[in-house]
């Protein structure tokens, strides 16, 4: 007989996608590329963008936090890499 494989079981992911975007749940519509405190929160370690899975920010709200990353690391507010 050949003996059959085990069933892996699904570990708790749910915790990543049950946060709810923090920019919709204040209002805002317009993210500043100005404001580093709030920028620096979507920035790794490293200084990568972090995803919107982990982050819990919604599609919307994520391509324009990427925009204002992105602006604020061209003017020099961000780094672009940490090493």
């Amino acid at each position: 007989m050949i003996p059959r494989k085990k069933k892996r079981e699904r570990r708790g992911r749910r915790s990543l996608i049950a946060r709810k975007c923090r920019f919709c749940e204040m209002g805002l519509v317009d993210i500043d590329y100005k404001d580093t405190g709030v920028l620096r929160r979507y920035l790794s370690v490293r200084g990568k963008m972090i995803s919107a899975r982990f982050t819990g920010t919604c599609a919307k709200h994520q391509r324009k936090l990427s925009l204002a990353i992105k602006r604020g690391r061209y003017m020099g507010l961000l780094p672009y890499i940490i090493r």
